[in-house]
């Protein structure tokens, strides 16, 4: 994929993210957009060699994460009426698109050196991880992040963010961490559907994919 061609993936997905968070009319997201575009959210990897490991795989992905939660919703609805009510299209909004926020500030590009396939050192670019700008966790410190940005999150939503990697996040030696987490599932449906939806993402939408 050229650059040019990249560039402008980047910037329709920045649009289209914006455009649905700015669509739930909760206070203070403009100033949420801010500091993500501060901390290079919308040009960040998703990972460093796994799903979506180039610039602007992050805010790819959390889109993914939100066309998934709105498939389940609509499926698991028809079969539920109930829990349309229990699952508002901001609350889905709000926690798709931001649970991974505590990405932003974790990657940065180097220069490393790597041998071809034909046996001869070269120079590449690639990604690596620090952890030292902000190491509160992973889905807590994305709730954090929102909190200082000022927005208000409902608890559902608060959970959802939190527990996003659902068991998978899970200390086992922590009988606390395990009480809170089946909590969190009880609470609101919101929970394990981010935590579906984010899986299916990963999973299948980004499956074997490449920019």
């Amino acid at each position: 994929m050229s650059a040019d061609t990249q560039d402008t993936n980047i910037q329709a997905n920045k649009e289209r993210f914006c455009q649905l968070l700015r669509a739930t009319e909760r206070e203070n997201i403009d100033y949420v957009i801010e500091d993500l575009e501060a901390l290079g959210f919308f040009t960040a990897p998703a990972s460093v060699r796994n799903h979506f490991n180039f610039p602007g795989g992050l805010v790819q992905h959390s889109l993914n994460v939100y066309d998934a939660a709105m498939a389940v919703r609509r499926q698991m609805c028809e079969l539920r009426p109930s829990l349309a009510d229990e699952l508002p299209e901001a609350s889905i909004a709000i926690a798709a698109l931001l649970h991974d926020v505590c990405k932003a500030d974790l990657y940065t590009m180097v220069n490393r050196k790597r041998k071809n396939e034909i046996g001869m050192w070269e120079d590449v670019k690639e990604y690596q991880i620090g952890y030292e700008n902000f190491p509160m966790g992973h889905g807590e410190k994305s709730v954090i992040m929102l909190l200082r940005s000022g927005l208000d999150l409902e608890d559902a939503e608060a959970l959802a963010i939190r527990w996003h990697m659902g068991p998978w996040e899970l200390n086992s030696a922590s009988i606390d961490q395990d009480r809170n987490y089946r909590a969190a599932q009880a609470f609101s449906p919101l929970v394990p559907l981010i935590h579906t939806a984010d899986t299916l993402a990963a999973s299948l939408l980004e499956r074997d994919q490449t920019p």
